[in-house]
């Protein structure tokens, strides 16, 4: 029978370990619960990760990844359903978490608890790792005793911009792979097959047709000027990156991003599904209408929209409701705006707002596969060209010698 590795809490709250016999992962769970423990951890023995060496060292350094947040969330949740103090909460995560980076955070927030912080003032120093809304929600679940069903929630919210990021990431690799191969092989084209056809050509004294003559003239640009080349492409790509890095580069990058043709619609779309998604787990936790927009503003993910929920902060400190702001922006669809506007109407915004996110998820994953596919067969014919374009450069004065010949 398969052994298992577990960690669980005991009765008095206190953190235990070990191993069991058991058919699957479920069966472990279930049987340590009849013991009255409640497991954190639950892996197969061979799965079990070995501490130190390089690669530990290194991943003191490693971003915490969102299922290695999901889980935390989860466990945070579990423990705290189960009435342990928050001390030993804390102490618990850290002794059981396996990143590094996350078990010194852990460490600090363990600390700054028992010095007198409050959970939102511990977590919030800590932004690299917690987000705004993360520390936010957290706040809400203080406030209002509420603290295991936020963090049901706030799972609910990183599994699902996990899941949006995972289907358009997985979408665009296939081109991307595609379209360096393509970049390769051109290169590869231009450098080392066509001059030596162009010497044999010439020798013949042959007029040269002109994808031939195209091709000679990319050959000595880039033999000749390579230098200029990758000065101009270093500095430019160094300009752009610290332009992006600016308020105003982020406004115009993300602006014409939206205008693209198919992704700009995606983009679009992605954003609103995490504008209902998050705003409604935020109204349902009972976070204040302000605070929810300086949240959204600073994860919606796109500084043009951001920008236009900056704007509708100000007018709700007029006293306005949000519905009218929002049908005066150019990014929000009548959609969204009318379920807004029915929903502050009948009390029932935050239910609204989660059948909203649950439509622009459906449109998100039909406008990632036609993006994809309108990819695919843009880089065929692409293919097909470039393809075509190397064919013509080298048959065609073949053809020409082989009727000089005769």
């Amino acid at each position: 029978m398969p052994k298992f590795n577990y960690q669980a809490i005991n009765e008095s709250g206190a953190a235990t370990k070990g191993e069991i016999d058991a058919d699957s992962v479920d069966t472990a769970s279930s049987v340590l619960a009849s013991r009255g423990l409640i497991p954190t951890q639950v892996l197969p023995a061979r799965d079990a990760a070995p501490s130190g060496g390089a690669k530990g060292a290194f991943s003191f350094f490693a971003a915490v990844k969102a299922p290695e947040l999901i889980l935390f969330t989860k466990q945070f949740k579990t423990l705290i359903r189960s009435g342990v103090p928050m001390l030993t909460i804390l102490q618990v995560l850290e002794d059981q978490t396996e990143h590094k980076r996350l078990k010194s955070i852990l460490g600090r927030i363990h600390q700054d608890i028992r010095e007198g912080a409050s959970l939102y003032d511990a977590f919030r120093r800590h932004p690299g790792v917690f987000s705004p809304l993360y520390c936010s929600m957290l706040r809400a679940g203080e406030s209002s005793g509420a603290l295991p069903e936020i963090l049901d929630r706030l799972v609910y919210v990183i599994e699902h911009e996990h899941k949006v990021k995972s289907d358009i990431t997985s979408a665009m690799t296939y081109p991307i792979i595609v379209l360096s191969f393509l970049a390769v092989a051109f290169f590869i084209l231009l450098i080392g097959v066509i001059p030596r056809f162009v010497n044999v050509f010439k020798g013949a004294g042959l007029t040269l047709p002109l994808p031939t003559r195209i091709c000679i003239g990319l050959y000595q640009v880039i033999t000749q000027y390579w230098y200029v080349l990758a000065a101009v492409l270093v500095i430019g790509g160094i300009a752009l990156f610290l332009y992006n890095r600016t308020d105003q580069g982020r406004l115009v990058r993300d602006t014409l991003l939206l205008q693209l043709p198919l992704a700009g619609k995606l983009l679009q779309k992605s954003a609103l599904s995490r504008f209902a998604s998050i705003f409604s787990i935020l109204q349902g936790s009972g976070v204040e209408i302000l605070d929810a927009m300086d949240i959204l503003s600073g994860t919606i993910g796109n500084r043009a929209i951001s920008r236009q929920l900056e704007g509708i902060k100000d007018r709700l400190r007029e006293g306005r409701g949000i519905s009218a702001p929002l049908r005066q922006t150019k990014y929000f669809t009548p959609m969204v705006v009318n379920m807004v506007a029915v929903g502050e109407e009948s009390g029932n915004l935050d239910t609204l707002l989660r059948d909203v996110a649950s439509h622009y998820d459906s449109e998100v994953e039909y406008a990632t596969k036609k993006l994809a596919d309108a990819i695919a067969q843009i880089l065929t014919i692409s293919l097909a060209v470039v393809v075509g374009f190397f064919a013509l450069a080298i048959f065609l004065p073949m053809w020409d010698l082989t009727l000089k010949a005769k």
